[in-house]
C-alpha cells in the first residue's frame, strides 16, 4: 500500500506540473496575439516544455540553435586593389600585371535583427567593400547596401529588400554570468551555417584591436570556437537570445586557439538604433581620458580595493570639467552601475546620447562623492551627430575618416582624415587616391569629413591640398580657378 500511494502521489505531481507549464504557456490576454508573436510563443513553449524533461545538469542546444541558424547570413564582399606604386624591376621581367588593380573577395558573416532585412555585421567585414552580397541561410541571395558603420565599436548595419525573414531577437548581455553556456552561429572557412558552444569566460575585456581615438572595447570573452569567417555572427544564450556580435579571436596562428571575443549586445544595439535612425552614431562623451587602477594608485588615493578607471587627464571645456572632476579622481560608479576597469565605463557611457545626464561616483583623497554630469558629443555641444562630426563621412565621392592612433604615431601627426574609400568627384579628379591622408584644405587643418567640407564650401572652391601618400611622402596641389 506504502508503494501504491508512492506512486499515486509522482503520478498526481507530474501531471501537476505538466498542468501547471501548460497554463503558464498559453495564459494570455484574447485577441492580442499577432501571428509573429503566436509563433514566439509556441516556441518559447516548445523550449519549456524541453527543460521540463531535461535532467539536472543537462544542457539542450537544439532550440538556440534551431532560432538562430536561419537568420544567420554569409556576408561575401568585392574590393578592388590598387597598387600604391608599381615595382619598376618586376615590370621590367614581368610587364605591368604587378601594378594592375585586382579585385580581391573576402566573406564573414551577419545578423538578421528584423524581418524587413537589417542585419547586423563587423565593419571590417564590409569595409573598403565595393559589392556586398548576402547569401541566406535558404540559399538566396542578395546585394546589400551600408546603411551606415561604426569603426569605434566595429559594427555596420546592412539592409537587403526582402520581407518576412526570420531574425534573432535581442538578449541583455548584462545578464550573462561567467561559466554561462553560449553559442556562436557563423559561416567559419566559408562553411555556412556553423554552430559552437562555450562558455563566458569573462566580460569587459579590452584587447586594443580598434585603430580609434574613440573606440569602445568591453568584449564578452569565451572559449566557443570562432575561425575567419565567423566575424559578425551571432553569440546567443541557451534561450536563443542575441547577447553579442562574435568578432576576434586572440591566436599566434589565425586559428582558434581557446579564446574568442564579441561585442556585447548592449553596445550593439545602441549602435544600430543610432545608425537607422541619424546614419551616424550618437556618442556621448563625458570628456576624460582613463587608465586603469594599479595597486599603486589604490595605496596612493586610499582605495578599498584595485578597481575602477582612474582619470589621468580631463579635456578643456568638457562635461566633465563643467561637472568639477579632476585629474587622478578614480571613477567606480557610472549612474549607479559598479565600475570595475575603463572598459568598463566605456559600455557604459556608449548607451547614452549627447545631452543624456548620469550620475557620477568617484573618489578623491579617500572619500566618495556622487555628481551629476551632462554628456556631450564629439563637437563639444548636446547636438544631434549629422554624418561627417562623427570624425568619418564622404566628401565629394571620397569616404574620408579621422585618424586613428597607429596613423598618428606612424606618420607624426596629430591631425588629418584617411582616405578610406575613392569614387568619382574632385578628390579622384584631383589625383588623390585611397590610403592618402589629407591634413590641409585650403590652407586649413582638417580633422574630420566636417572639417574638409567647411573647408571647401563648393567643390569649385578648392584651392589647395596639403597631406601624405600612402609611402610617408609629403604632397602639396595647389589650384588656379
Amino acid at each position: 500500500m506504502k508503494y501504491l500511494f508512492g506512486s499515486l502521489f509522482m503520478a498526481f505531481l507530474g501531471a501537476g506540473i505538466a498542468l501547471f507549464a501548460y497554463t503558464k504557456i498559453n495564459e494570455r490576454p484574447s485577441g492580442t496575439l499577432s501571428k509573429d508573436s503566436s509563433q514566439v510563443q509556441v516556441r518559447d513553449a516548445e523550449a519549456l516544455l524541453t527543460s521540463l524533461t531535461m535532467q539536472d545538469g543537462q544542457i539542450d542546444f537544439t532550440y538556440a540553435a534551431e532560432q538562430t541558424v536561419h537568420a544567420v547570413v554569409h556576408v561575401r564582399t568585392k574590393s578592388t586593389v590598387t597598387p600604391q606604386a608599381g615595382n619598376p624591376i618586376w615590370e621590367y621581367f614581368y610587364g605591368d600585371r604587378y601594378s594592375r588593380p585586382r579585385e580581391v573577395k573576402g566573406y564573414g558573416s551577419g545578423v538578421i535583427i528584423s524581418d524587413d532585412g537589417y542585419i547586423i555585421t563587423n565593419n571590417h567585414v564590409i569595409e573598403d567593400a565595393e559589392n556586398i552580397e548576402v547569401k541566406l541561410n535558404d540559399n538566396r541571395t542578395f546585394t546589400a547596401e551600408i546603411v551606415g558603420r561604426d569603426p569605434n565599436t566595429d559594427i555596420a548595419l546592412l539592409k537587403i529588400k526582402a520581407n518576412g525573414l526570420p531574425f534573432v531577437k535581442y538578449g541583455d548581455s548584462d545578464q550573462l554570468k561567467l561559466g554561462e553556456w553560449v553559442l556562436a552561429v557563423g559561416n567559419p572557412f566559408n562553411l555556412t551555417s556553423t554552430v559552437t558552444a562555450g562558455i563566458v569566460s569573462a566580460k569587459g575585456r579590452n584587447l586594443d584591436i580598434l585603430d580609434s581615438d574613440l573606440k569602445i572595447e568591453s568584449f564578452i570573452q569565451t572559449d566557443a570556437a570562432l575561425n575567419m569567417g565567423n566575424s559578425g555572427g551571432a553569440l546567443v544564450n541557451t534561450k536563443g537570445q542575441l547577447v553579442g556580435i562574435t568578432s576576434a579571436i586572440v591566436s599566434p596562428s589565425g586559428a582558434y586557439a581557446g579564446n574568442s571575443f564579441a561585442i556585447p549586445v548592449t553596445i550593439v544595439k545602441k549602435v544600430v538604433e543610432d545608425l537607422k535612425q541619424f546614419g551616424e552614431v550618437q556618442r556621448a562623451i563625458i570628456g576624460v581620458n582613463i587608465m586603469e587602477v594599479t595597486q599603486e594608485d589604490a595605496e596612493k588615493y586610499k582605495l578599498n580595493e584595485v578597481r575602477g578607471a582612474r582619470i589621468s587627464s580631463v579635456i578643456p571645456d568638457g562635461s566633465a570639467e563643467g561637472a568639477g572632476l579632476k585629474e587622478n579622481d578614480i571613477i567606480v560608479k557610472f549612474d549607479g552601475m559598479a565600475v570595475a576597469s575603463p572598459s568598463e565605463l566605456q559600455e557604459q557611457v556608449s548607451r547614452h546620447r549627447p545631452g543624456d545626464r548620469a550620475n557620477i561616483t568617484y573618489i578623491r583623497n579617500g572619500k566618495e562623492t556622487t555628481i551629476p554630469i551632462t554628456m556631450k558629443n564629439v563637437a563639444g555641444n548636446t547636438n544631434v551627430v549629422t554624418p561627417g562630426m562623427g570624425g568619418s563621412g564622404t566628401v565629394y565621392g571620397a569616404r574620408l575618416e579621422s585618424l586613428g592612433s597607429s596613423d598618428k604615431n606612424k606618420f607624426d601627426v596629430d591631425y588629418g582624415v584617411k582616405v578610406t574609400e575613392l569614387n568619382d568627384g574632385v578628390f579622384k579628379d584631383y589625383g588623390i587616391k585611397k590610403g592618402y591622408i589629407i591634413l590641409s584644405i585650403n590652407g586649413k587643418k582638417v580633422r574630420n569629413a566636417s572639417d574638409v567640407q567647411n573647408a571647401m564650401g563648393d567643390q569649385d572652391n578648392l584651392k589647395s591640398i596639403e597631406g601624405i601618400q600612402s609611402n610617408g611622402t609629403i604632397f602639396s596641389y595647389s589650384f588656379r580657378n
